[in-house]
């Protein structure tokens, strides 16, 4: 097979790890994973979990070689709504030289050039340099709740024992200039139910009697935030490390992330940053609090005059080191339950969390592989921190006491979490490269 072949075979399973309805693909999709390593001489095993499986490969040992831990999801987010894509996100075709598919470049992409990378160094120089463990999880964009429980079994540091992980999920800043990333944001999300009639209620006959649950809603929502966009919630700032000097000049120079760049790439009048912040900044490494859906009412087509009995807000916070997911968490129900006006009921509803990671970007391994990106793209890469999570990299990290690096080919146009999501075609094949240059210079690296 092609390197295309095998990427479309792969982003052809609509492993959706969120719906129930897709629980038997997302195994198909473990189980695809495990043929294909087993078929560049690894030894692959499926472990079942009470939810999604987790794929964990070792290639043939190399003694006194470093080992390399590659970790990635297999699973993709849903492709609703479905109106918006031009093509069918289970079937990829190539347009414009863009692969355009769900989970093209998060995370298939990115985790298809790192197998592919490993298979043609074998088939190029007979066998690997170093020691290479694919981590492969299906529920990256549900919480990781199984890797979790994974990493708590008592052989989980002597199977996943390396001397480095790589994180292939993240970003590139063009296309021409790689990323190294040495940081990640933390997450809490949460969710928020206002009530208050016991039905729907005329709102003409109890209109400016009963308080609106929607109304009341937006107001507790809007409280979070002050004129500057700085968050209100008490104790939501403690413990936030600071931007260091060097990192805001460094950011300057990263290409497509100037303000005005940011305002045109996400198609706003002008962004709205957090006063005194550059968007790079805040992207990169300030905590950030959003309202990521709304609902309640009447939601139909034309009107239906009624003061709806509930409405349900989902919300988000991206962290940044320093601080403490639960703690976060805590303060924010405490906030909405005192801005909550006694003419409504609330109830607030904590869900999944993760914590922010740091690491070196100057530790041996990580030099090799800002050199293996030099090598492929021709140019230095730009160090940043991801705006985005992956909350279970600090866990593993932890677990195995070892640091992760992360070496991403999403574009800032790939479209990941969106309708037509893609990947370009040479991205996805430099990807390869940079992923074989990667290993041939990290088996070198002390």
């Amino acid at each position: 097979m092609s390197r295309i072949d095998d990427l479309f075979a792969f982003l052809s399973i609509p492993s959706v790890s969120a719906q129930a309805e897709h629980a038997a693909d997302v195994e198909r999709c473990a189980d695809y994973l495990v043929d294909k390593l087993t078929s560049i001489g690894f030894s692959a095993t499926k472990y079942l979990t009470d939810i999604h499986p987790i794929v964990v490969a070792h290639s043939p040992r190399v003694e006194g070689a470093p080992t390399v831990l590659i970790y990635g999801h297999y699973d993709v987010m849903p492709v609703d709504p479905i109106s918006e894509w031009k093509s069918d996100p289970f079937k990829p075709e190539i347009r414009d030289g863009r692969v355009y598919a769900r989970g093209a470049s998060d995370d298939k992409g990115e985790i298809m050039a790192m197998i592919l990378a490993a298979q043609e160094v074998i088939a190029e120089d007979g066998a690997l340099p170093l020691n290479v463990i694919y981590l492969l999880e299906g529920e990256e964009e549900r919480g990781s709740t199984s890797l979790y429980e994974f990493m708590k079994r008592p052989d989980a540091r002597e199977m996943l024992a390396c001397d480095v992980i790589v994180v292939s999920d993240t970003g590139m800043a063009a296309v021409d200039i790689p990323s190294f990333s040495y940081g990640l944001k933390g997450l809490c999300c949460f969710e928020l139910e206002v009530s208050a009639p016991a039905m729907d209620l005329h709102s003409g006959i109890f209109g400016g009697a009963v308080a609106n649950p929607i109304t009341t809603l937006c107001e507790m929502i809007a409280s979070t935030h002050d004129a500057d966009n700085h968050v209100s919630i008490e104790g939501f700032y403690d413990g936030v490390m600071e931007i260091q000097d060097w990192e805001k000049e460094s950011w300057k120079r990263v290409p497509g992330m100037s303000n005005a760049e940011l305002a045109e790439l996400t198609g706003v009048p002008e962004l709205r940053t957090e006063k005194g912040f550059t968007g790079a900044e805040c992207v990169y490494a300030r905590p950030t609090f959003e309202l990521n859906g709304i609902s309640g009412g009447y939601e139909g087509e034309g009107s239906k005059t009624v003061i709806p009995t509930h409405a349900i807000a989902k919300m988000s916070c991206r962290l940044v080191p320093g601080q403490v997911p639960e703690e976060v968490m805590k303060k924010v129900e405490a906030h909405f339950v005192k801005v909550c006006p006694p003419s409504v009921r609330m109830k607030f509803t904590p869900q999944h969390t993760g914590e922010a990671y740091l690491s070196d970007p100057n530790s041996a391994f990580g030099m090799a592989a800002q050199q293996a990106q030099e090598m492929t793209f021709g140019n230095k890469p730009v160090l940043v921190r991801e705006g985005g999570s992956i909350p279970i990299i600090a866990e593993v990290s932890k677990v195995l006491g070892k640091d992760a690096l992360f070496l991403g080919l999403d574009l800032p146009d790939a479209r990941i979490h969106s309708p037509n999501e893609n990947m370009r075609v040479e991205i996805f094949e430099k990807g390869i490269e940079m992923g074989k240059n990667m290993l041939r210079l990290m088996a070198k690296a002390k």
